[in-house]
C-alpha cells in the first residue's frame, strides 16, 4: 500500500510547480550559494529533489548537482525541465531512507520537506539524517528545512487546527502533543484533474531535538533559523511564528 506522500506526488509535477511555496527558489539558491562561498567546485546533493527546482537553478549557476527522489513522476518532470533549459543535473530514483554516497558530496540540501519529516516513523526520519551525514565529506554542510514544533506549541491547539496556510491541507487536523505529529486530510487534484483525498501524517520537531539528533549522528555544529519563503537568512531568528525551521549542520 502506498503512503500518502507517494500518492500525492503521482502525476503531480505540474500542479506541484504551481504551488505558492515553489516561488522562492531564486532566493533560496542565493542563500545556498552564499553558504558555500560561491565555490563552483562544491559538489551538491539534493535529497528529495522533487521536480528539481533547486537542483536545476544551482546547475544553471555552474554547480555540479545530483538529485534524487522517490517519485518517478516528479523525477520525470525534473528531467523534462532540465532538458528544456539545458541544465546538466544527474537525476536518479532513490529512497532517502536507504542511500549512502560514502562522503562523495561537499553539500547536502533537503528543502521543503524533501523526505525528512514526511516519514511515518521517527526511526525512518532519523535514517534520512544519518544517510545524509554519511554522504557528506568532513567539513561539509547539510542545509535543510523542517516543520517547526514551536509553532503549534506556542499557539493553542484550537488555533493551530483552525489556522489556514492557504491550502486545503488544514481540514480535520489533529496535532498530537505526545508525538508531535499532525494528522490531516488533504483534498487536491492531479495533473489530469483527477481528485485525490489523502490522510496526511507529518512530524514536527523542536530546535533542541533537531540539535540532539544531528549531533548524536556526528555533526559538529548545528545552527537553526527561521525559514521564510525565498528569503533564507542567518538574520532571521527562529520564532514561534515560523512554520518551518532552516537548519545548517556542519560535519
Amino acid at each position: 500500500m502506498k503512503q500518502w506522500y507517494e500518492e500525492l506526488f503521482t502525476n503531480y509535477g505540474n500542479t506541484y510547480d504551481s504551488e505558492v511555496f515553489t516561488t522562492g527558489t531564486q532566493g533560496e539558491v542565493d542563500f545556498i550559494e552564499k553558504e558555500i562561498n560561491y565555490d563552483k567546485a562544491k559538489k551538491i546533493l539534493d535529497i528529495g529533489c522533487g521536480t528539481g527546482r533547486h537542483s536545476i537553478e544551482l546547475a544553471k549557476r555552474g554547480y555540479q548537482v545530483f538529485g534524487f527522489d522517490l517519485s518517478e513522476d516528479q523525477l520525470s518532470k525534473a528531467i523534462e525541465k532540465a532538458n528544456a533549459c539545458g541544465a546538466v543535473v544527474r537525476f536518479e530514483r532513490k529512497d532517502a531512507r536507504d542511500f549512502d554516497y560514502n562522503h562523495e558530496f561537499d553539500v547536502g540540501i533537503m528543502l521543503c520537506e524533501g523526505g525528512f519529516s514526511l516519514m511515518e516513523t521517527d526511526e525512518m526520519n532519523f535514517s534520512i539524517l544519518k544517510n545524509a551525514f554519511n554522504s557528506i565529506k568532513p567539513g561539509g554542510k547539510l542545509i535543510f528545512t523542517t516543520l517547526n514544533g514551536l509553532f503549534p506549541l506556542y499557539h493553542s491547539v484550537k488555533e493551530f487546527i483552525n489556522s489556514s496556510d492557504g491550502s486545503e491541507r488544514t481540514k480535520n487536523n489533529t496535532f498530537d502533543l505526545m508525538t508531535f505529529r499532525d494528522h490531516s486530510s488533504f483534498d487536491t487534484a492531479d495533473d489530469s484533474g483527477v481528485a485525490k483525498h489523502l490522510e496526511c501524517n507529518e512530524r514536527y520537531y523542536v530546535p533542541p531535538e533537531i540539535t540532539w539528533l544531528l549531533k548524536s549522528i556526528g555533526f559538529l555544529s548545528v545552527e537553526i533559523f527561521g525559514a521564510r519563503l525565498g528569503e533564507f537568512s542567518r538574520d532571521h531568528k527562529l520564532t514561534t511564528e515560523d512554520f518551518e525551521m532552516l537548519v545548517i549542520a556542519t560535519k
